[in-house]
């Protein structure tokens, strides 16, 4: 599925309506150049889920979590994990165990520790905005892009 988006506040309604179609446990790969908008992504899929606090992007802390309206997201930011077995220490073993949702940047740096992704959310630079390429791996990927071509209809090109 390819989706478009003009500016950073379309980019973050389309991360609400992401978050809409992604009502279970599920791991999404954020993929991108710096600057491509992984975490304007990644905060307006948390307020599509109502969550009204400040979003980081956790670039140091290499991950943030949120607990609210009984759901967990957890925001993976890997481009300064030095190694992948480091993703142990961050408990990343622990959060596959819940019932979470996992929005991970650059997941290139977790290769051979971290899961396959049910979704890949791959975000290009255009000449106006942004491309975001979503490919689904599972059907549980596949799930929430049928439901995100069924929320947007027409707008979408597949």
């Amino acid at each position: 599925m390819i989706l478009e988006a003009e500016d950073h506040e379309q980019q973050e309604r389309l991360g609400a309506v992401l978050a809409q179609t992604c009502q279970h446990a599920c791991i999404l790969y954020l993929e991108g150049d710096l600057g491509t908008g992984k975490t304007t992504l990644v905060r307006g899929f948390l307020r599509g889920l109502g969550y009204q606090g400040k979003v980081r992007s956790p670039t140091y802390t290499l991950l943030e979590p949120y607990e609210f309206g009984g759901r967990s997201i957890y925001h993976l930011d890997l481009y300064r994990l030095a190694h992948p077995e480091e993703l142990e220490y961050l408990g990343l073993r622990d959060l596959l165990q819940t019932d979470a949702v996992l929005l991970i940047e650059w997941p290139d740096r977790g290769e051979g520790v971290l899961p396959a992704a049910d979704l890949q959310v791959a975000i290009q630079y255009q000449t106006k905005g942004r491309r975001l390429e979503l490919i689904a791996n599972t059907g549980k990927g596949s799930e929430v892009l049928h439901d995100l071509a069924q929320t947007l209809g027409s707008k979408v090109n597949q």
